[in-house]
């Protein structure tokens, strides 16, 4: 079958994915993620992986977990092999075991339900999402209602950042484009005995959750949940969901989502429709800091056999290019029928090429690990190998053959078609040739026949071995030689760097002097303006004392020569504010003596104006004060019933002033009589101008 990698091209992430991004949190962390620019192929910087926008979404997130992390080991998979719905798979089965079933993600509870299958369509297999994670068809679980077609999603990549780890085995492989999908034993491991045994109650409770009336669980529950929490289920993480403390926790990526951009997400990842209800809560509650674990709860932990440090056993390559793909991500999603109509498919050719492939040797000699553990296969696979293998009639394999998958670290009785061991760095295929005899018609395995004798094994032990180390010495040939052309390129982008560098540091200099010297100017500006204010201060000041005639001095001086200034400036506007006040008010009041015929002004310049003219107002009170005494003279005269001339009386070219200063000094007394009968209180100070007299 054809493998297509549907042809790698220029990320096409939009903004609106990047304003996801942002609102869910990833961007927060610095360079947890990079977004490629114009390559149309991958090329991730150093500790960066390849993944997708949709993967971030439905529960990835750097560092990843542990858990994926051995996924992705004992399956022999990069992250841009798996599909969107099969990351989500993964999410979904950590936050089931962390919040419903208070335990650690349990390896052998997941072999009991999933299974792998290739993803491909029209004979050909994908690479990119070209495999997926698939619900046994025995296994009655959790409906996770996948969407029939994820849109484009390919399109949508970038790289995410890999924490290195001190065994370079546990980091997750570098990403290799071009690198085949090989399908594994371990795609199909199942439980063993012992497995299933300690998990069954596991495998109940989740029965209950599924089934228990009126608090049933579904996968579209847990999902809104921990897209709810904004904790990212496959994100290494120090503390596990069932510590949850809500907002204050440590281990969120985003504060909460609101009600629309939830329900949105939900549906984007879900087969939901817009008539469906999203989920506001689980009907069961979940395992948090609210609701703990119960006293003396057993927390499980299982985890898929990672490397310990040095080379182990590799997963066994049933097939290649004769396993038939499975139907793609949208006929595989999450039903169960899709899973058991392709393991019904795929049964007769995974059993033929189980048969048929030779084992790969093993390069190195390698520590002894549990075959249901570093192959992924279980009892169960071993007996139904062990069924398919072929009769004393039937085509077998000769003793050469059984000599290549010999090793001094394997037991005598094991069977000709076991699981094959190889190095976690490479498998070697032994080739099917066979030295002797016709090789389409080998001739059928004599039980009885003698095996090799030893120094046979260890030739061929020595010839494999060589094999495995020439082909291994010429891989890491190609890779010294790309190592040394990157080093080449990373010098001269260093040189490069280097001198853009001396002259960012010219520039920056040059840069650094004008704005000192802009500074300085400044400065001086600011200095001649705060002296001119000053002067100006003290100016306004002076003129105060000369009209005011009074001098202050500050109380709490500020020891500040503008700021004093500014305080005796305030007490002298303080001091002509009330001078003001009392002119308006004594001016206000004289006003009506002066011009009785007039209206006073509202403003007070106005007023000031009225008093400050060419006229001399004191004159002409004075004058009617004249006109008035003689008119009540003459009354008083009138009233006296005396004879007087007043024709004389008028002429008054005949009046002498110092007689006429004299008479009114005579009549004074009895003056003051009258006046005293009418009313009048003279002033206490007489008026010493003279009366005008015309």
């Amino acid at each position: 079958m054809a493998t297509e990698d549907l042809e790698w091209e220029r990320s096409k992430i939009s903004n609106q994915d990047m304003n996801l991004l942002k609102r869910l949190g990833f961007t927060k962390k610095k360079d947890a993620l990079r977004f490629p620019h114009e390559e149309s192929y991958p090329s991730p910087p150093m500790e960066y992986r390849v993944s997708f926008v949709d993967h971030l979404i439905r529960g990835l997130s750097p560092p990843i977990h542990e858990f994926l992390r051995g996924l992705l080991f004992v399956y022999g998979l990069q992250l841009h092999q798996l599909t969107p719905n099969s990351i989500l798979h993964v999410s979904i089965f950590i936050t089931l075991c962390e919040c419903f079933l208070g335990v650690q993600p349990n390896w052998a509870l997941w072999k009991r339900i999933f299974c792998l299958r290739r993803n491909g369509s029209h004979g050909v297999a994908y690479n990119i999402g070209g495999v997926v994670i698939c619900v046994r068809s025995d296994v009655d679980y959790f409906d996770v209602k996948f969407p029939d077609s994820v849109q484009g999603w390919r399109k949508r990549w970038l790289y995410v950042h890999e924490e290195s780890s001190d065994s370079m085995e546990y980091n997750i492989a570098p990403f290799d484009g071009k690198a085949k999908i090989l399908r594994r034993r371990s795609w199909d491991a199942e439980a063993s005995e012992e497995e299933k045994l300690a998990t069954e109650a596991l495998m109940t409770r989740i029965r209950e959750l599924q089934s228990t009336r009126g608090k049933e669980l579904s996968g579209i529950q847990i999902t809104a949940y921990f897209l709810r929490i904004r904790v990212q289920p496959l994100q290494a993480r120090k503390n596990p969901l069932w510590t949850y403390a809500g907002d204050e926790d440590v281990e969120r990526l985003s504060t909460d989502l609101s009600a629309k951009d939830l329900e949105k997400l939900i549906r984007r990842i879900s087969k939901l429709s817009k008539k469906d209800t999203i989920p506001s809560s689980c009907k069961v509650k979940p395992f948090c800091s609210a609701n703990p674990l119960p006293e003396g709860h057993l927390v499980l932990s299982s985890l898929p056999p990672l490397p310990e440090g040095g080379e182990v056993e590799e997963r066994a390559v049933v097939t290649d290019d004769n396993q038939g793909a499975s139907r793609p991500e949208s006929g595989v999603g999450g039903s169960h029928k899709s899973a058991a109509s392709l393991e019904k498919e795929n049964e007769t050719e995974v059993t033929s090429s189980t048969r048929s492939s030779l084992p790969a040797a093993s390069p190195k000699g390698k520590r002894k690990r549990d075959e249901a553990i570093d192959s992924g296969a279980s009892k169960a696979d071993t007996s139904r190998a062990e069924k398919t293998a072929p009769n004393a009639g039937e085509e077998t394999l000769d003793l050469y053959d059984a000599a290549l998958v010999s090793s001094d670290d394997e037991e005598e009785d094991a069977p000709i078609d076991e699981t094959a061991r190889t190095s976690t760095s490479r498998t070697l295929v032994v080739s099917e040739a066979r030295p002797d005899g016709d090789e389409t018609s080998p001739p059928p395995q004599n039980p009885e026949r003698p095996t090799p004798a030893p120094f046979m094994k260890e030739l061929v032990r020595f010839g494999t071995q060589f094999i495995g180390y020439r082909d291994y010495a010429g891989e890491l040939e190609e890779k010294l030689a790309e190592a040394n052309r990157r080093a080449d390129a990373l010098a001269i982008e260093l040189e490069q760097s280097e001198s853009a560098h001396t002259k960012t540091v010219e520039d920056l200099q040059k840069r650094l002097d004008d704005a000192k010297r802009a500074l300085e100017e400044n400065v001086a500006q600011h200095s001649a303006r705060e002296e001119e204010i000053l002067s100006r201060l003290e100016t306004q000041s002076r003129r105060f004392v000369r009209r005011t005639h009074q001098e202050y001095e500050l109380e709490n001086p500020e020891d500040d020569e503008l700021l004093d200034a500014l305080s005796l400036l305030e007490i002298h506007g303080t001091e002509a504010r009330n001078g003001l006040a009392e002119a308006e008010a004594g001016l206000s009041r004289l006003f009506p003596y002066f011009f009785k015929k007039k209206e006073e002004p509202a403003v007070f310049i106005d007023l000031a104006k009225c008093f400050t003219g060419n006229e001399d107002l004191g004159l002409q009170l004075r004058q009617e004060g004249l006109k008035v005494g003689v008119e009540g003279t003459m009354a008083l005269i009138a009233e006296s019933q005396q004879q007087v001339d007043w024709s004389k009386v008028g002429d008054t070219g005949k009046i002498e002033t110092k007689k006429w200063q004299s008479l009114i000094k005579a009549a004074k007394p009895n003056s003051k009589k009258i006046l005293a009968t009418l009313g009048y209180k003279p002033a206490p100070a007489p008026s010493s101008s003279k009366p005008e007299v015309k």
